[in-house]
């Protein structure tokens, strides 16, 4: 394939910045060292192909693949340190994008197969027609709905989704081996991380998760949004299967309601990530949801600012609710920033209590990974705290 000296440095360059954050394994180093990142985004300056951000290219003119196409290098290379993949793998992409990942899974299973499917017909042919431009004929192209899989070319070594995903399909256990490997941006309680899952017999257990965003697949509808006020301004983000009376929500953030503020006994420092905490409260309480507060009801001073206006933990039970809150104090130098909950409604000083308790058990040991089991729901309900949904059942132990 044909490679500028420009597109060459640039794209060494990027690859730098991405091992001067994280660990890279060599393969994987090579890999994005090796595939023109450019070629497979066409009409975009050529820095910015390589810069360490999404980018929305376009492929027909006024008609622009969408944005989960050119996912962010640094979590590509995250994820397929996940994924594992080695030479001789048969490997399965669900969401072919823009194609380059699947070049880069071409590179590392070297010999062996990759198939990659997506929904969208234009994108299927974006992607087809870039890999054969840039010596990856090999790689399969379906235009398919990736909750069925590719049963054709089943079984999989490893199986990996660069979509979000709320419920683990049915279709894809029967497509990967045992002992086999599923890396995917896993949603649940409002959050997203990337899983690597090992397949044990009818189990699939995880082994590492990061945070990471991607938009969702197209065909699961088991997330829902409502609006808690008139403007659209405050909104709760859940899961199917939780009891939230958002009519009831709307009433208790009426114009005026004070928060009730507690804090907790934990400091973060200015780059010091707090979503752990996030992460440790699903392992055990059904309560926990995302609530998203715009610029404008920020403005308008509606609520007591979130951690993270547009994604933070809440706890919502009934006309009540708590939400994850930080605030500066100078008393501690190195770590100047206070975690604490703001809550509203009847129940408002239990649920700030139950949300430090969360935050707090997450300080006492702040690196600390839970391990994610997941069996299919057609064998029964599995032991401790499930978080049950139509395909699968997910428990988290610390």
């Amino acid at each position: 394939m044909s490679q500028t000296p420009r597109a060459d440095q640039l794209r060494n360059r990027l690859v730098d910045e991405i091992l001067a954050e994280r660990r890279v394994p060599a393969d994987v180093e090579q890999a994005m060292r090796t595939v023109p990142r450019d070629a497979f985004l066409p009409g975009l300056e050529l820095e910015n192909a390589y810069t360490d951000q999404a980018v929305t290219i376009k492929d027909n003119p006024g008609k622009p693949l969408p944005l989960s196409c050119a996912s962010v290098p640094s979590v590509v290379a995250m994820m397929l340190e996940q994924l594992g993949a080695r030479a001789g793998d048969n490997v399965l992409e669900i969401g072919a994008g823009t194609g380059y990942n699947a070049a880069l899974l071409a590179e590392l299973v070297d010999h062996g197969k990759v198939t990659t499917v997506d929904i969208d017909s234009d994108i299927a042919l974006h992607a087809r027609a870039t890999l054969n431009a840039t010596g990856y004929e090999r790689v399969t192209v379906i235009e398919r709905n990736g909750l069925l899989g590719a049963p054709e070319n089943a079984p999989y070594d490893r199986i990996i989704a660069t979509v979000g995903v709320w419920d683990i399909p049915t279709t894809w256990w029967g497509q990967l081996k045992d002992g086999g490997r599923l890396v995917l941006p896993l949603r649940w309680r409002g959050q997203t991380r990337s899983v690597a899952l090992t397949r044990r017999g009818d189990e699939l257990i995880s082994e590492g998760m990061e945070l990471c965003g991607f938009v969702p697949i197209i065909g699961q509808t088991g997330e829902k949004t409502a609006a808690l006020n008139a403007d659209d301004s405050i909104r709760v983000h859940y899961d199917e299967d939780q009891a939230v009376d958002t009519e009831a929500l709307a009433s208790t953030l009426q114009p005026g309601k004070t928060a009730l503020e507690m804090p907790s006994a934990q400091h973060v420092g200015g780059e010091e990530p707090f979503d752990g905490v996030w992460l440790r409260a699903t392992a055990s309480d059904d309560r926990v949801c995302r609530l998203e507060v715009t610029a404008q009801a920020l403005k308008q001073d509606l609520v007591r600012r979130p951690a993270i206006p547009v994604r933070s933990p809440v706890l919502v039970d009934g006309d009540s609710l708590a939400y994850l809150t930080v605030t500066r104090e100078d008393a501690e130098p190195e770590r100047p920033f206070r975690l604490g909950a703001a809550a509203y409604g009847p129940q408002a000083e239990e649920l700030a209590q139950d949300l430090i308790a969360h935050i707090d058990a997450w300080g006492s040991d702040r690196l600390a990974v839970p391990r994610m089991t997941v069996t299919p729901t057609a064998d029964g309900a599995a032991a401790g705290h499930v978080i049950s949904k139509p395909e699968s059942h997910i428990t988290l132990t610390y």
